[in-house]
């Protein structure tokens, strides 16, 4: 349990001295010299020297850290079109990340084949042993049931009915697997590595192909009884709209996504409008794709407006495809938020663009992983 204390102290750091850590961890600092030099041995943690400031006034400046190479975490990223597997040491680090696009709906088989050999390319072409990897994070883009990891893919995923992606890839790797929606995981790495650090009551929005929301409370992940809150791509937002791919009809995903757009626009346009086209048309200031964009804005903030009276956030956090759209997007979404939202609630939420862009949710399914590591280095070393 010490040696416990002292690797989640020093993880949650980015550097500490010896004195800090009987102040975190109070232990006692024979115990704490003791576990130090046993982490140090085992190469877990290493020591840096004290600065020229410190050596001038006498002070014994050494600060202990963890050793980011000394082991490592892989996370896969299955979205309707690409996957996406990403290396990375101890810090959240990538070293080795790359992207396949492929059809992912209708080909489980292939596509678990697909980031089964990207892992093993990467623990290749790095020379890591599998043996230094903690385990393997994954994120896919629909709905996941706790504690069984089997997916709500119907209409969704069709191909994927009955699959459990997290215990098929484990198999095919031998890496401990983890599990969970895309959105999730981009709520987890925008907290932990980009526009959310810090904050303990945020929403992270996920706007592409399906759109869902990734909650924080209290500095806790809402996951819900089954693992499905936050699909607000589902909720109710045109009465008597399009019949939904979930079976229910006016889904905020048949009005606000990429797909609904680029729809729109080819209705009213009378010619093929390819969802590959509409950033370009936004970022170019085509009046129609702005306006088009501009009422989904509104109907998303609509959605985000009840969750941010019901659960009075921080921070909302936009990612996914269309967040490249810029302050195009966040401004009528911020904007309807302050309309719909109890006041004090609306005054007190920023929204704002996600630091990680499309690498979002496979850092969070990294980040999985690294929220595990100091108790599985601290088991590790206990053998």
């Amino acid at each position: 349990m010490g040696r416990l204390r002292v690797l989640q102290a020093l993880f949650d750091t980015d550097s500490t001295s010896r004195s800090e850590l009987v102040q975190i961890t109070g232990l006692s600092r024979a115990t704490v010299s003791s576990l130090a030099a046993d982490l140090l041995a085992a190469g877990l943690v290493e020591e840096s020297e004290p600065d020229a400031q410190a050596r001038s006034t006498g002070r014994p400046a050494q600060a202990l850290s963890m050793r980011a190479s000394a082991a490592y975490a892989v996370g896969t990223d299955i979205g309707h079109q690409h996957v996406r597997v990403a290396l990375c040491d101890l810090s959240g680090m990538p070293i080795w990340n790359d992207v396949v696009a492929t059809e992912v709906d209708r080909a489980p088989r292939e596509t678990l084949d697909l980031a089964a050999g990207l892992i093993r390319r990467a623990l290749r072409e790095r020379n890591v042993d599998a043996r230094r990897v903690l385990g393997l994070g994954v994120d896919i883009a629909a709905p996941v049931r706790d504690p069984d990891g089997v997916l709500e893919a119907h209409g969704i995923m069709p191909g994927w009915v009955g699959v459990q992606p997290g215990a098929e890839l484990e198999r095919r790797t031998g890496l401990t697997t983890r599990l969970a929606n895309d959105a999730n995981a981009g709520a987890l790495a925008e907290r932990r590595y980009g526009a959310g650090r810090n904050v303990d009551d945020m929403i992270y929005v996920r706007l592409s192909a399906g759109i869902g929301a990734g909650i924080i409370s209290g500095g806790r992940h809402l996951h819900g009884s089954g693992g499905l809150a936050g699909e607000i791509g589902h909720i109710r937002s045109v009465p008597d709209g399009r019949v939904c791919r979930c079976g229910n009809r006016g889904c905020l995903e048949t009005v606000a996504s990429p797909i609904a757009i680029a729809r729109l626009l080819e209705t009213s346009w009378g010619h093929p409008v390819a969802v590959s086209d509409l950033l370009p048309l936004i970022k170019s200031g085509d009046r129609g794709a702005v306006r088009a964009l501009e009422e989904a804005a509104e109907e998303i903030g609509r959605v985000l407006a009840n969750l941010v009276t019901l659960l009075n956030p921080e921070l909302i956090v936009v990612g996914g495809d269309l967040a490249s759209a810029g302050e195009r997007l966040f401004e009528p979404i911020a904007r309807t938020v302050r309309r719909y939202a109890l006041a004090p609630t609306a005054e007190s939420v920023r929204v704002t663009g996600g630091h990680l862009g499309d690498h979002a949710e496979v850092l969070g399914a990294v980040g999985m992983v690294l929220a595990d590591a100091p108790r599985i280095l601290a088991a590790d070393l206990a053998r």
